[in-house]
């Protein structure tokens, strides 16, 4: 193969997390679908794990959007008492309501969720167990969500570890390649508001700026949309994110089909990634 890629066996497609900007991961599905690109095997974090869950599930995009736009706010985070933590039920009856109360190894794709064990502070990987459990845990923000009960394990938002999960796929299933998707590639910039929940997802997003570079690390190619315009905390702009999401995917297409036939040179892998973690 010389300075080319070898054929991958097994390919991943990896989901990170950023709250609402989660959203765009439906048009990189999109974009996918259009090329007849699929996976089958999936890993995701906080939001990536939900959409990740659905992907496993054999859901289109198409399905995936018109479930998005029938979500509010109050539909995910039911406490009514202001700046204080809420129980994840809400995300579970998502999930519950559209994939069903199933195993993790009932879907249809290999999945793997990935959350953090506050009990032992380890990074969990789930391929089975309860789904909405996992994908509830994988998402429980601290400050935002009360931690969630799954097994032996209490959990919270997986991206307190590992935000880009692209280690994950081979560790668990073997995979020899790994695209993911970097939803909130400008983490970490902070923000003006004073909000009391403002404040609380910007430091957290500090905190996975570092973890963040081991998914680039790791990944093959990593997909980034554009989305510092939008709010992470809102779930506003469904249309404009999901193209975000399309758009980022098409102007990587032609590196994941030659990824995909092990013709992406090896000096072409990289180049899109680590320049912005240099400070």
């Amino acid at each position: 193969m010389g300075l080319f890629t070898k054929k991958p066996k097994k390919v991943a497609i990896v989901f990170g997390g950023g709250a609402a900007r989660g959203l765009a991961h439906i048009g990189v599905i999109k974009a996918l679908e259009e090329n007849d690109i699929s996976f089958d095997y999936v890993a995701g974090t906080s939001v990536g794990s939900l959409i990740g869950a659905f992907y496993a599930a054999g859901f289109s995009a198409e399905k995936m959007e018109k479930i998005a736009k029938s979500v509010k706010t109050r539909d995910i985070k039911k406490g009514l008492i202001p700046f204080t933590p809420s129980k994840t039920d809400g995300i579970k009856d998502i999930v519950k309501s559209h994939i069903g109360d199933i195993d993790v190894c009932e879907l249809g794709k290999k999945f793997c969720g990935v959350a953090v064990d506050v009990r032992t502070g380890n990074e969990i990987h789930f391929t089975n167990g309860n789904l909405a459990n996992i994908v509830a845990g994988s998402c429980a923000v601290p400050g935002v969500f009360l931690p969630v009960e799954e097994q032996e394990y209490l959990l919270y938002d997986g991206g307190l570890m590992n935000n880009i999960p692209s280690n994950v796929p081979n560790v668990v299933f073997g995979c020899d390649a790994v695209i993911a998707v970097d939803v909130n590639c400008t983490r970490g910039q902070g923000t003006q508001s004073e909000k009391v929940l403002d404040t609380i997802m910007a430091s957290i997003q500090i905190m996975m700026k570092s973890n963040s570079l081991k998914g680039y690390l790791h990944g093959d190619i990593v997909i980034q949309p554009d989305l510092k315009r939008f709010k992470s905390t809102k779930i506003d702009y469904i249309d404009e994110m999901i193209a975000e999401g399309y758009n980022a995917t098409i102007a990587q297409l032609e590196n994941i089909k030659l990824l995909l036939k092990g013709k992406l040179h090896k000096n072409n892998k990289k180049k899109f990634k680590v320049k912005k973690y240099i400070v």
